[in-house]
């Protein structure tokens, strides 16, 4: 049993871990590490969703999965798939935070198609606990815990340390989503990026662009398969189609070097062989896409968002008080709590931390009809 002791270490120090302002990678293996002074385990996978949909958008891989992608694809037909009570869309479906999947399953690990058909025949785990980390915007990431045949089955003292500190977890991966180094080259234009599923899951079609990207993606050692993200999306495309979930999937994600892309998944019509194909596209991230998870990720207020979205047409106090018909003085406080929350002094550095580098070179070119940059790809 964990004592008491490593439990109130573990909780401090993952809380001034997530304060430190890290690096997305570099929070998560110190507070891994931090975690498994208190919860043992063998293995690790912490990762990032997009609070909008509820998908992986990348992971990170410790212990004896770290380097084992094989059959990351697998399990991301599984988890946005099929049913299994203790997927990450079912937890935050039910309002949980942690649970254990021996507890859930009571020991009967055939109820959970993951288990079952991947986590045990594949790598002998016998039991993950599971948490989910969110705020009033949605998920921002989660993690599973593995143990093996000779271990014990997660304690409820254990799943109730993760529920504990996954506020801690969530304001560290918000943070390290935007601690990330943005580009500062100019991107390299390989054309379209897009690739065509067939019924059978297997890529039939794919530009460059969509394997630059991918490349893009994955290097960063220790990282899950970037087509993860690809086959959730795949999978919920088919789900869609099958009228089982009501949104189109998409994914928002920041590359290694600062960029934000954006996946997009959609079924295909056709007929005989080319029945069940899905297509998925992946293109820089507009930049109304990217200042809503921005926002979402300071933890801004509705109001506060509304105040950012007219700041960022340059306007002034008065014009922003006029048009939320609000006094100047209450901008002004909107505007203070804005700037402490993004961390800046002025509405110049304000701009620069919602666009990051991948946009600034570009923005006195105007949006153009799509919603990207006139003179961008």
């Amino acid at each position: 049993m964990t004592s008491a002791l490593a439990i109130g270490r573990a909780r401090s120090d993952i809380d001034v871990i997530s304060r430190a302002g890290l690096p997305l990678h570099h929070f998560m293996d110190e507070a891994a590490a931090a975690l498994q002074s208190a919860v043992p385990f063998v293995a690790a996978c912490v990762s990032t969703i997009d609070p909008a949909t509820t998908m992986v958008s990348s992971s990170r891989k410790i212990g004896e999965l770290d380097g084992r992608n094989e059959q990351d694809l697998r399990w991301s037909q599984i988890e946005y798939g099929s049913d299994d009570p203790t997927s990450i869309t079912a937890i935050v479906a039910a309002g949980q935070i942690a649970v254990g999947v021996q507890r859930v399953t009571h020991g009967v690990l055939d109820r959970s198609v993951r288990m079952s058909e991947l986590i045990v025949p594949h790598f002998d785990f016998r039991d993950e606990a599971r948490a989910v980390f969110s705020d009033r915007n949605g998920a921002w990431g989660h993690i599973s815990l593995f143990r093996g045949d000779d271990d014990p089955a997660f304690a409820v003292e254990e799943l109730d340390l993760l529920a504990a500190v996954a506020p801690a977890f969530t304001r560290g991966i918000r943070t390290g989503l935007l601690a990330q180094s943005s580009r500062t080259d100019a991107a390299t234009d390989a054309g379209p990026a897009v690739m065509v599923f067939d019924a059978q899951d297997r890529i039939v079609q794919s530009t460059p662009g969509a394997q630059a990207h991918l490349a893009q993606m994955s290097s960063v050692p220790g990282m899950g398969d970037p087509l993860t993200s690809v086959q959730a999306l795949v999978s919920g495309a088919r789900r869609f189609a099958r009228g089982e979930i009501e949104r189109m999937p998409r994914i928002r994600a920041r590359t290694y070097d600062g960029v934000w892309v954006v996946l997009h998944a959609s079924p295909l019509g056709g007929a005989g062989d080319r029945a069940g194909d899905v297509v998925v596209t992946i293109e820089e991230a507009r930049p109304q896409e990217v200042i809503d998870i921005v926002a979402a990720a300071f933890g801004l207020t509705a109001r506060e968002r509304d105040v950012v979205a007219i700041v960022l047409r340059g306007a002034d106090t008065r014009e922003i008080a006029a048009e939320l018909h609000l006094s100047p003085y209450t901008v002004q406080d909107h505007l203070k709590s804005i700037f402490d929350k993004a961390g800046v002094a002025s509405r110049r550095e304000l701009v620069a931390r919602v666009y990051f580098d991948q946009y600034l070179p570009r923005r006195g070119e105007g949006i153009g009809p799509s919603g990207w940059y006139a003179g961008g790809g």
